[in-house]
């Protein structure tokens, strides 16, 4: 497994490649869920109010990759699903272009090509993904298991953003779990607060 980060969701066309800076690479966020999960790991306790430190250091992608794994026994499935993902994003791509009767040959050659250049592009944007949404699915784990109540974090590097994330998360659950995220300010810090109900 081998996770890097490449950057926005690209936007292929006949013209060339551009970003879509509203699809965001998810590896941007998986240092936040690696460290949460670090954090919420220990099972059930006699507190479940709990204020995690960050740390100062970015984990290097192999860190990174094998904190993940540590705490999500399905990554390498995971990570192998994406292939197929991915492939089937690229092919999709590949199909619009050739049913599209407003384009000349020469146009479809050069979207196609566009595409052919961004193919490993797509393929590890796809797999940051689908690491990122395995990563958030530990952490509703977690919090299920543990009974845990409240997680505040500091409104810098992600947390807030991943927090935001697991609010979804945790209402698809097949055991669906109510979470909201408020954000206030302690001793003149932000700090992004996840408030969940068990049942």
């Amino acid at each position: 497994m081998e996770l890097k980060y490449v950057g926005d969701l690209p936007k292929v066309s006949k013209h060339g490649v551009s970003f879509d800076h509203t699809r965001p690479d998810k590896y941007t966020y998986l240092q936040a869920t690696a460290e949460l999960l670090e954090a919420l790991s220990y099972g059930a306790t006699e507190t479940t109010q709990h204020l995690y430190n960050t740390k100062e250091k970015e984990l290097s992608s192999s860190e990174l990759s094998k904190l993940l794994k540590k705490h999500i026994s399905s990554i390498e499935n995971d990570f192998t699903a994406r292939e197929n993902k991915a492939s089937s994003f690229v092919d999709e791509l590949r199909q619009r272009v050739h049913e599209n009767d407003a384009l000349n040959e020469d146009e479809k050659t050069a979207w196609l090509g566009n595409i052919s250049l961004m193919k490993e592009y797509f393929f590890q944007y796809v797999a940051n993904d689908c690491v990122y949404k395995a990563s958030l699915s530990a952490l509703g784990d977690e919090i299920a298991e543990g009974k845990i109540e409240e997680v505040s974090v500091p409104m810098f590097k992600n947390y807030a953003m991943v927090l935001n994330d697991l609010v979804g998360v945790m209402g698809q659950r097949k055991a669906p779990i109510d979470s909201e995220v408020k954000i206030e300010e302690k001793k003149g810090e932000l700090i992004a607060t996840l408030h969940i109900t068990h049942r």
